[in-house]
């Protein structure tokens, strides 16, 4: 009787993230602390950047041992250079500072502009160039993760800024993830639908706001950061080596109607 020699079984890959660096920027609070934790729990340092040097310290204190704290402000670009070279090369970027200033676009004001739009698309910009910049100077491989949004794939009512930033951050990803493909560097990104946070939590108090919202979520419900958390490990780790230039949807099924 002939035998049949099995192929070898492949292995899965890891999810853990022992050995690598993490940084993870407007990280004091939210979406940033959950993601900062989660890169903690699965074996990360991490180093948790902010603007205000007592609820950062106050978030790292929360994680523990693998986590430190870094007073920055990500807009400041001269900053962010020098803070990027004095480090030892990060694996993996969570590029997650950010900001919305929802309304009317013929209500825009060229401040809302700039403030909206420097934080979300030019301070990732130069997070990043600062970030791979290190990583290519040491051949370190690594991981871009972008905090983008569902609103960077569809419009939305008084969101014309939130939208023009979070498109432009989708495609900065993908055009950064064919230069730095060669670098043995990925860039996605990440994209929540609306998620309860201390920051979110009163415009949800507007049942009018709340039921639209809901409405447009499949599956009922407002997304927790717990829902992100799992997700940014995944684009972090091995487990998604082949992924690079593409995006992560968590939204419900919001854009999927």
């Amino acid at each position: 009787m002939n035998s049949i020699t099995p192929e070898p079984l492949p292995v899965t890959p890891s999810l853990r993230l022992d050995g690598r660096r993490a940084i993870v920027t407007g990280a004091g609070r939210g979406i940033g602390l959950g993601c900062a934790a989660a890169f903690a729990a699965a074996g990360a340092e991490v180093t948790l950047v902010a603007r205000s040097a007592l609820e950062i310290e106050a978030a790292a204190e929360q994680i523990g041992a693998n986590a430190r704290a870094v007073t920055l402000d990500v807009s400041d670009l001269a900053g962010v250079r020098a803070f990027f070279k004095e480090q030892a090369p990060f694996h993996i970027l969570l590029n997650n500072a950010g900001t919305n200033r929802p309304m009317p676009p013929w209500d825009v004001e060229e401040a809302d502009y700039d403030a909206v739009l420097d934080l979300n698309l030019k301070a990732a910009f130069f997070v990043a160039q600062a970030c791979t910049r290190r990583m290519i100077e040491t051949g370190t491989k690594g991981s871009l993760i972008h905090l983008s949004s569902q609103m960077g794939h569809v419009g939305g009512p008084d969101r014309s800024l939130y939208c023009a930033s979070k498109w432009g951050l989708e495609g900065m990803s993908k055009a950064m993830a064919l230069d730095l493909a060669r670098h043995g560097i990925r860039s996605n990104t990440l994209c929540p639908t609306f998620i309860e946070t201390a920051l979110t939590r009163p415009f949800f108090e507007d049942q009018a706001f709340l039921s639209t919202v809901l409405s447009k979520i499949q599956l009922g419900r407002l997304g927790q950061v717990s829902d992100l958390m799992g997700a940014a490990v995944f684009l972090a780790s091995d487990a998604s080596a082949m992924m690079t230039g593409t995006h992560l949807i968590i939204d419900g099924g919001w854009t999927a109607a």
